[in-house]
């Protein structure tokens, strides 16, 4: 399964849900589906914009984990 790893991200922007939300345009609860992994896909211009407001890669959101 594919996991977002915003909280890391936030954390080590020092970023709360909210700035994040406003910079990105994208609603606070859609950012909590896609934190909470309940997405079931994602947007290429919303990772896009992530990367922008995170000023990461899209490898430093996204991780695969096997199921289990």
């Amino acid at each position: 399964m594919i996991v977002f790893n915003i909280d890391i991200m936030l954390a080590t922007r020092k970023m709360s849900l909210t700035e994040l939300s406003e910079k990105v345009g994208i609603t606070l609860a859609n950012l909590s589906i896609l934190k909470t992994g309940k997405a079931k896909a994602v947007r290429v211009e919303t990772l896009n914009k992530l990367c922008a407001a995170l000023d990461c890669q899209p490898g430093d959101l996204l991780a695969y984990r096997e199921e289990s």
